[in-house]
């Protein structure tokens, strides 16, 4: 009976092993077509000008919650100003700070206090006032305090009813936008009214030089942890959500960087207050709202950087992070479940999120249990090393042309890094990225389901910071609670090709 069950498993993981590589194929096809197909989003001068001189430019609200970020809340908030674009407005969420974030904003950017009628469209933890500046360099600029949450969705709802523009982004206050980051992501929407979202491609900024806010000199991380994360996220843009663009089956707009069509997110309900997953959540969440009142939709991957993050620096903080993706992970699933094989939310219900089920959701179980088997039958000596070898190496030979296939499509995009050397690190980081990186995530994964499924409460947990303040954007200091976007499902778990 072991043997048969033994025997089974091994013909059922070969299986599971075979969808996974055409997966990644077909993903990895289709995400070369969509940048390909999608170059037109490359922003030229002629549209820049188009969009900064209309009358019917439509106007962004850039939504960033803030908690305890008085060590880089200045220098943030400064470079989310310097957008430029012609009708925009930043609203900071003071989500319940109890340090001086907002002590300092009101000093810094001559904040006042100002009646406002503060409409609750979507329901959050109370709010409190609303701050504006009398100095008109900073005109653009909303203060909006509360008390805390919990969560990022719930600061972000707030954000949203305080809000003026019939588009927002989504992003956090930690994050570096590229000066040109509204105007690349609201081509597609200027272009089609059923773009409902738009993704940009965000990568990281530790290792970057930094001025002022503003990314001067691209770099890779020079540390572990974050340059593993770094080909993670390149593999997640600039394949998984390429790919998933391109037949219209976006699992997510990550929770770092994403613009949406604000009577949308509102009309589907805004963020789940409670979620740990809110940038996977809330795309189910609008899918459902279009497909439920029969409205067209389209969401975009835009093939163009937009957004520089700080990633975790150290594997103490990544636990942190990848326990809560996965615990959101298993939340939003539960939540949404109704969705899955359902034919009536079209490419979500049977392709999406029947995949990030079976190769994402159950992966960090199938790799667990498999790993264990097989040390089992290495003990036991019915190990066939021969072919144990010749597949070992066959998927390693396909992990390394994933990884070059990631790496032309960023040199198709006129590349992230302008040195040989920084793409050679990158590269080598994902040749030893399965032996001293994954196993740490597979595990981070499973304590996360672990924590739901034991009803243990999920917690954001603090993430200490460098900040941008500074030439090099390599280390983090303490302070600050974790921000590091939820790259999740396609995705979910960054570490796979989505």
């Amino acid at each position: 009976m072991k043997d048969m069950l033994f025997y089974f498993y091994g013909y059922a993981v070969f299986f599971y092993s075979m969808g996974l590589i055409i997966s990644y194929i077909v993903l990895m096809w289709l995400a070369v077509v969509g940048i390909m197909r999608n170059k037109r989003y490359q922003l030229s001068t002629y549209t820049k000008n188009i969009i900064n001189t209309s009358p019917y430019t439509p106007g962004v609200s850039v939504v960033a919650p803030a908690y305890n970020e008085e060590k880089t809340i200045i220098d943030n908030v400064n470079s989310l100003l310097k957008q430029e674009y012609p009708k925009f407005e930043v609203v900071i969420v003071n989500d319940g700070s109890t340090d001086k974030t907002l002590e300092l904003l009101i000093e810094n950017f001559a904040l006042v206090e100002v009646p406002f009628a503060y409409v609750e469209y979507i329901h959050t933890k109370p709010y409190k006032r609303l701050f504006k500046s009398v100095d008109p360099k900073f005109s653009r600029l909303i203060v909006v305090d509360k008390e805390n949450g919990g969560t990022k969705a719930d600061a972000v709802n707030a954000g949203l009813n305080a809000s003026s523009y019939p588009y927002f982004i989504n992003t956090d206050v930690d994050c570096i936008l590229s000066k040109d980051a509204i105007s690349r992501c609201i081509q597609p929407m200027l272009e089609s009214p059923d773009v409902i979202a738009v993704s940009g491609i965000m990568s990281a900024s530790n290792g970057c030089e930094v001025e002022d806010g503003v990314i001067t000199k691209l770099r890779p991380p020079h540390t572990p942890c974050p340059l593993f994360q770094t080909m993670e996220y390149m593999r997640s843009f600039l394949v998984g959500k390429m790919g998933w663009s391109a037949i219209n089956a976006m699992p997510n707009v990550s929770g770092g960087y994403g613009l949406f069509d604000k009577q949308v997110v509102m009309a589907a309900g805004g963020y789940s207050g409670d979620s740990f997953a809110e940038d996977m959540d809330m795309i189910i969440r609008m899918v459902g709202y279009c497909c439920d009142f029969k409205r067209k939709y389209k969401i975009v991957q835009v093939p163009a950087y937009s957004c520089w993050t700080e990633m975790p620096p150290n594997l103490r903080v990544l636990y942190r992070q990848r326990v809560r993706w996965g615990y959101g992970l298993i939340q939003t699933f539960v939540r949404h479940r109704r969705f899955l094989f359902n034919h009536k939310y079209k490419q979500l219900g049977m392709i999406t999120l029947p995949y990030v089920l079976i190769f994402e959701v159950l992966a960090p179980i199938i790799e667990f249990v498999g790993f264990l088997v097989f040390v089992y039958q290495a003990f036991t000596g019915v190990v066939n090393w021969a072919s144990a070898t010749v597949i070992f190496f066959g998927l390693y030979t396909f992990c390394f042309i994933l990884a070059s296939v990631v790496l032309f499509n960023d040199f198709a995009l006129g590349g992230s890094f302008r040195k040989v050397r920084a793409y050679l690190l990158v590269l080598g980081a994902a040749m030893v990225e399965p032996f001293l990186y994954h196993p740490f995530i597979t595990l981070f994964s499973i304590k996360g389901y672990f924590n739901y499924f034991t009803r243990k409460s999920g917690v954001w947990g603090d993430m200490s910071r460098r900040g941008t303040k500074g030439k090099k954007n390599d280390s983090i200091n303490n302070g600050g609670v974790e921000k590091v976007p939820a790259e999740n499902a396609g995705g979910v778990r960054v570490e796979g090709v989505v």
